[in-house]
C-alpha cells in the first residue's frame, strides 16, 4: 500500500504517467509499471480488451465447458464476471506480495483446486492477459505500449501465473505470443457451449451500456470486434462491413483526441467501482463461485474490508 500513495502522489504533481512509467526498471518494478498502465495510462482500454479476452477463452469447449457444469456463468453472469474482475484487481491494485494480493491469489487457487484444469488451459487464459490489452491499445489505443511497458506487463502477469501453480510460462512475450497462437490454431472450434457462455458474456458486456430492450440491437457490435476464428468458434454471425467499419473509425477517432486532451490525474481503482451485485462492500474470502470456510463457520460482514 505504500508504493501505491507514493505513486499516486507524484502523479498527483502532474508528472505524466509516460514519464514516471520510463523512470523504471521493468526488470524489477514492473508491478509498480503495471499498476500505472492499468489505473491511469490505459485504464478503460485495458479494462475493454480484457472483456474481449474472455471470448477467447470461451471459445475453447474444454473451458466454456467447465464453466457451463457450474452453471454460475449463465445463472449469475453479473457476480461471476464481477468476482472474477475483483480478485484480479486486488492483486493488481494492492500488489502480488500484499496481504490482500496473496489472500485474492489463494481464493483463485482454492476455486480452481476444486477442479481437473488443464496447465495448458491455464497458460493459454494467463496468455490472454498478456497478449490482449496489448494488440488492443496497437489498433485502438491513443499510443501503444512501449517496449518496457510490455516487458513489465508480461512479467506482471508471469508473476501471478507462478503464484497460481501455472506451469511452463514462457522467458518473453514473444514466447508467449507464439504459445498463445498455436494454442487457438488448435483448439478453437465451435461447441454449444462455447456460444451458451458467449452469448451471456456478450449480453451481460451490453447491459452495461444499454437498457435490455435495446441489448439484441448491440449484439452486431460486439461481433465486429471478434477475429472471424474467434466469431466461428462462438457460433456468432459476422458484424455487417459498414458497422465494423464505423466502430473501428470511431474509436481511431478517440485515440486521436485522447492524444490532444488532459491526462488523467487521478487513478481509477476498479475495485471502488459500485457494483449492485456487493451493494455493501465484499469480503475477498466470500467471492467466487462456491461458498468459503468463513461462509461455512457462519461468518457474515457486509461492509468493505479496511
Amino acid at each position: 500500500m505504500t508504493a501505491q500513495k507514493s505513486t499516486d502522489c507524484t502523479l498527483s504533481r502532474r508528472t505524466s504517467v509516460a514519464a514516471r512509467i520510463a523512470a523504471l526498471d521493468p526488470e524489477k518494478e514492473f508491478e509498480a509499471i503495471a499498476r500505472l498502465l492499468y489505473a491511469y495510462e490505459f485504464s478503460w482500454d485495458i479494462e475493454r480488451a480484457l472483456e474481449f479476452a474472455l471470448f477467447r477463452a470461451y471459445a475453447v469447449p474444454s473451458i466454456s465447458g467447465l464453466l457451463a457444469r457450474t452453471g454460475e456463468f449463465e445463472i449469475r453472469p453479473r457476480k461471476r464476471y464481477d468476482d472474477t474482475e475483483l480478485i484480479l484487481c486486488e492483486a493488481m491494485e494492492h500488489g502480488l506480495e500484499s496481504d490482500r494480493g496473496r489472500r485474492a491469489i489463494a481464493r483463485i487457487n482454492t476455486m480452481h483446486g476444486r477442479y481437473r484444469i488443464a496447465n495448458a488451459d491455464m497458460l493459454y487464459v494467463l496468455s490472454t492477459f498478456m497478449c490482449e490489452p496489448i494488440r488492443w491499445l496497437d489498433r485502438f489505443g491513443r499510443r501503444p505500449m512501449t517496449a518496457p511497458e510490455r516487458r513489465a506487463w508480461f512479467l506482471y502477469y508471469r508473476g501471478l501465473g507462478e503464484r497460481m501453480g501455472v506451469g511452463d510460462i514462457p522467458d518473453d512475450l514473444e514466447g508467449m505470443k507464439r504459445y498463445n497462437a498455436a494454442y487457438e490454431a488448435e483448439h478453437f472450434r465451435y461447441a454449444d457451449t462455447n456460444h451458451r457462455i458467449g452469448e451471456v458474456t456478450r449480453d451481460l458486456l451490453l447491459g452495461f451500456y444499454l437498457p435490455r430492450r435495446l441489448v439484441p440491437f448491440g449484439r452486431p457490435a460486439v461481433h465486429a470486434f471478434l477475429d472471424p476464428p474467434l466469431r466461428r468458434a462462438m457460433g456468432f454471425p459476422p458484424a455487417p462491413v459498414l458497422l465494423r467499419q464505423a466502430l473501428w473509425a470511431t474509436l481511431n477517432l478517440r485515440a486521436r483526441l485522447l492524444r490532444i486532451l488532459p491526462l488523467r490525474r487521478r487513478p481509477r481503482h476498479l475495485t471502488q467501482l459500485p457494483r449492485p451485485t456487493y451493494p455493501g462492500g465484499y469480503e475477498i474470502e466470500r467471492l467466487g463461485t462456491f461458498r468459503s470456510r468463513y461462509e461455512r463457520r457462519g461468518y457474515r460482514n457486509a461492509g468493505r474490508e479496511p
